[in-house]
């Protein structure tokens, strides 16, 4: 009778053990990002993807950033003037506000790689056009006072630096201009949320059809919690199998 139950829990394995190993995958493959492994990357060509790794140099190599010359592998900067609100008939007090007059970002690819294998090949690419970036770290601020005629400004050497056109409508008087800049560094931890597009055959994250490329830092990223119930049936249906396996296992040697 037990030879009978064991062989019987060792069928049972044998059935539930492929269903297992593809519940498992698929919810592992469904519920955490890839790693940014090419060739996985690549057999997804035109789907949606979520990549984790660590950002990396692009084709071009390392990149210097506009304003405070600092070494990444994206970067931006933005340039607001302050100014006071001209009072109109009967307004009392002067009212601090502010416009943007400029703002930039990077649009060099730069690579997503598994920490600690950066070789040529084995990275994704990321191409930052028009995308989303949050958390990466701020380089440079700096408040530079209106420029008065006859008095030097030595600050102002920023804004030849500035890429891109300045422009905007100078409404009231201008009390101040402020430089600011953003850097993502080689090695930072992030999270790439897209589309991939094959370009000579290599993987690229791009933007959906319909929204905006994604890049946040891996510890601001949200993830999806590993106990939705997919997640929880596919671990209870691995341990199952290897539980009847064991118990079939014992029950056969132990009568042998």
């Amino acid at each position: 009778m037990q030879l009978a139950i064991g062989v019987a829990l060792l069928a049972g394995a044998a059935i539930l053990a492929p269903l297992a190993y593809r519940a498992v995958r698929r919810s592992c493959r469904r519920h955490g990002p890839y790693r940014p492994r090419s060739a996985a990357v690549a057999k997804r060509a035109g789907q949606p993807i979520t990549v984790a790794g660590v950002a990396v140099a692009g084709p071009g190599g390392v990149l210097e950033s506009q304003l405070a010359r600092t070494d990444c592998v994206w970067h931006g900067h933005e340039v607001l003037r302050h100014f006071w609100v001209l009072p109109g008939d009967g307004d009392e007090g002067q009212e601090r506000a502010c416009d943007s007059i400029a703002d930039y970002a990077s649009t060099e690819p730069f690579g997503l790689a598994v920490p600690g294998r950066t070789r040529e090949g084995s990275t994704v690419l990321v191409d930052p056009a028009g995308a989303e970036l949050s958390g990466a770290d701020m380089c440079l601020q700096r408040l530079v006072g209106r420029p008065q005629r006859g008095v030097p400004a030595p600050a102002d050497d920023l804004l030849a630096r500035v890429k891109g056109r300045i422009s905007g409508i100078f409404r009231g008087e201008t009390i101040e201009f402020e430089y600011r800049e953003w850097v993502l560094r080689h090695g930072s931890r992030i999270v790439a949320h897209g589309m991939v597009e094959l370009r000579d055959g290599r993987p690229v994250i791009v933007p959906p059809p319909h929204g905006r490329l994604r890049v946040e830092r891996d510890d601001s990223a949200a993830r999806t919690p590993w106990f939705e119930p997919r997640t929880v049936g596919a671990v209870l249906l691995g341990a199952g199998t290897a539980v009847s396996a064991g118990a079939g296992l014992l029950l056969t040697l132990g009568l042998g």
